[in-house]
């Protein structure tokens, strides 16, 4: 899609395209590659996207080239700036009544109905303002909301306008509710099948019914219609995933998932979600934030063969060769033809109602395809990390952790003398995190919270919001860096200055929680959703509480929230199980004050001292950071609890030790020192 604004592309620079193996590349060939690399997120390596337009470059061809693609960039970005919610919407809603709709839902979704979305798929940002990472928004004829979880209710406040939008919590008041209450009877509400799961639309169609209205699928999204200068899909390398990372060859887990299919007498399995693409195939790429995406779609077949659709622009030579001639490339605009031949030779397809499009099951069931309604085959096995990729986890925490540690060292100087704020703070732990080995980018928007700031969950700093790090007031940083051989996430909570009774003991309460989760012992066969209450019940005994999940399942270089595994009170029934990787990660908030969060990645491990009756599981701390003692009431803890924070604290001055400056050193040999000696809160 060429790009408005940008001047006339050179004979020159053509010609030097062309060279490049390109033969008859045309302009509009090279505007729409520029496009697409400019599609991919701010936080990838754009550079190494050039090689998609050029192999190979000298310094001239690689320096036009980037002002191209930047200019492009500043293009697109320019669609979410000065924006008129008011107009948008009054747009949309004529467009609603040119397709004969009386409403439209719009999801922050992509077709992979993942976190993580390119940014042709922000349509709920460019809509309304809200640029969380999970939120629904629904627009009828005379009114409007959106619906967020309990991490975005100031958020949604902050950024849209209430004037416009209602704004709902998302369980509290369900969207299918609230149609319910507000559609009217014979009403047409419209939805896109590529961005909602089955799941989803039934939860729809069954509150409209009770309304007397309709859920109409629609082949043209009508934000797609008004938005006019809409990026166009993303372009970044799809790279190999070398085995001294993945630990096992993408030949291997073909193999192993296509018998797990035969076994249940399913032909194909239809892949959607970007991870278990990436993990089955040993790819990885840039499509979007922060996370090693490649954007497509794949069909595992029961003999191991993988039909993957993808725009094979992105496919480098090498990137081929790893595939090998099991796995066939085609477009993604083959999608639907594949499916068709599914469905017409009577093959029994899986699809995950969770997380495939409604669109994908409902083209298979008119082609006559048997719809295998089950989990997507890749996710369990994905999530059950095998040796290599947890050893490559222990030296990624390990890694980090000695950025974390240099970070925190620099704090503890410039935070009491008011010497920085969170954007400076944010750029300084990239620094640091950018000098260790493997580091590819940051597993998500490091969140940097100054007092009230630290109070919204999500927070993400920007220059309006900026708040300077200054005494008397608690720091939430919350930070992930992605490695080649791993993903991380810590947070620490961090005063500044001396803290108020009422701060310590509410930190206090929340590591209680934290030593709860991070010592449990469980058997075989619990779920996450189990053990949950056990970070909840200290802040309880005092009538406080946090409003999100304990925990989240992690990837190995891929999304730092991965599932199924999670710890959450509507965890459900997955059962832990060893090898998985979780967060640990009670909070507290307190609004317009202060927030605390305390958040270490554990990884589910064999408990062989307890040979009772059941087969039991334990967590193995993976995170390498010292906790703020300045914070502790030692008072509220146990023996217990004060031994399990001296053993983590020296094994964090162990093993960071040796690998910091000698002034790093010197700080953390304070702040790991044993709770009960001086200089202690």
């Amino acid at each position: 899609m060429p790009q408005t604004g940008l001047p006339a592309l050179s004979t020159t620079l053509l010609d030097a395209l062309r060279a490049q193996n390109h033969g008859d590349l045309t302009a509009e060939d090279v505007e729409a590659l520029v496009a697409g690399i400019a599609a991919a997120p701010e936080s990838g390596d754009r550079d190494a996207a050039l090689v998609l337009l050029a192999p190979e470059r000298d310094q001239a061809l690689s320096d036009a080239l980037r002002s191209r693609v930047e200019a492009a960039v500043q293009g697109q970005l320019a669609a979410f700036e000065n924006a008129d919610p008011a107009a948008r919407v009054a747009a949309l809603r004529a467009e609603l009544k040119r397709q004969g709709l009386d409403g439209f839902i719009v999801p922050r979704n992509d077709e992979h109905n993942g976190e993580y979305v390119p940014r042709m798929a922000e349509r709920l940002a460019w809509l309304t303002g809200f640029t969380g990472s999970a939120g629904i928004a629904a627009v009828l004829a005379d009114r409007a909301a959106i619906f967020v979880d309990g991490r975005y209710t100031l958020q949604v406040q902050d950024q849209s306008d209430g004037e416009i939008f209602e704004f709902r919590h998302v369980s509290n008041e369900p969207l299918a509710d609230w149609l319910k209450d507000d559609a009217a009877a014979g009403q047409r509400i419209g939805y896109d099948p590529w961005l909602h799961t089955a799941d989803a639309v039934k939860r729809l169609t069954a509150g409209l019914a009770q309304a007397e209205a309709t859920l109409v699928a629609i082949d043209t999204n009508p934000v797609d219609a008004i938005w006019h200068d809409q990026a166009p899909p993303p372009l970044s390398p799809t790279v190999p995933h070398a085995i001294e990372f993945a630990g096992e060859s993408a030949e291997a887990k073909r193999s192993r998932i296509a018998e797990s299919l035969k076994a249940a007498g399913v032909g194909a399995a239809v892949l959607t979600l970007p991870d278990s693409i990436a993990w089955l195939l040993n790819i990885r790429g840039g499509d979007v934030p922060r996370t090693p995406f490649s954007l497509g779609f794949a069909i595992l077949h029961d003999d191991g063969t993988v039909d993957l659709l993808t725009d094979p622009r992105k496919l480098t030579p090498a990137t081929l060769a790893h595939l090998g001639n099991a796995v066939r490339v085609e477009r993604r605009d083959g999608f639907g033809p594949m499916l068709d031949r599914l469905g017409a030779a009577g093959t029994r397809v899986r699809i995950d109602p969770a997380s495939a499009g409604v669109w994908i099951r409902d083209r298979l069931v008119a082609a006559g395809a048997t719809i295998d309604a089950g989990v997507d085959p890749c996710q369990l096995p994905k999530a059950r990390k095998n040796r290599t990729e947890i050893a490559g986890t222990r030296s990624a925490h390990l890694r980090d952790g000695v950025a974390v540690c240099r970070f925190l060292h620099w704090l503890s100087i410039v935070g009491p003398n008011g010497e920085t704020d969170e954007l400076g703070a944010v750029d300084r732990l990239e620094d640091f995190r950018r000098e260790g080995d493997h580091f590819r980018d940051l597993s998500f928007d490091t969140i940097s919270g100054a007092g009230p700031n630290g109070a919204v969950v999500h927070y993400r700093v920007t220059p309006e919001t900026n708040l300077k790090i200054s005494p008397d007031m608690l720091y939430l940083v919350d930070s992930g860096a992605q490695y080649l051989d791993g993903t991380t996430d810590v947070t620490r909570t961090i005063a500044i200055g001396k803290p108020s009774d009422a701060m310590r003991h509410c930190f206090t309460r929340v590591l209680k929680g934290h030593i709860a989760i991070a010592t449990c012992r469980f058997p075989k066969g619990t779920s996450g959703g189990q053990l949950d209450s056990l970070a909840r019940h200290a802040l309880w005994q005092a009538g406080l509480d946090f409003d999100h999940g304990t925990g989240h399942g992690v990837g190995s270089y891929l999304s730092v929230h991965e599932g199924p595994q999670r710890i959450s009170k509507a965890a459900g029934g997955q059962a832990l199980e060893p090898g998985m990787i979780v967060s640990n990660e009670p909070g507290y908030y307190r609004t317009g004050e202060f927030g605390i969060r305390i958040e270490n990645l554990v990884v589910v491990v064999d408990c062989p001292e307890l040979s009772g009756e059941r087969e039991m599981l334990q967590f193995d701390t993976l995170t390498r950071a010292p906790i703020d003692r300045h914070l502790i009431d030692r008072s509220l803890l146990t023996d217990a609890e004060i031994a399990w924070l001296d053993t983590y604290h020296e094994t964090v001055r162990r093993e960071i030790t040796p690998l910091v400056d000698a002034d790093t050193k010197s700080w953390l040999d304070a702040a790991t020192r044993p709770l009960g000696e001086a200089n202690s809160a």
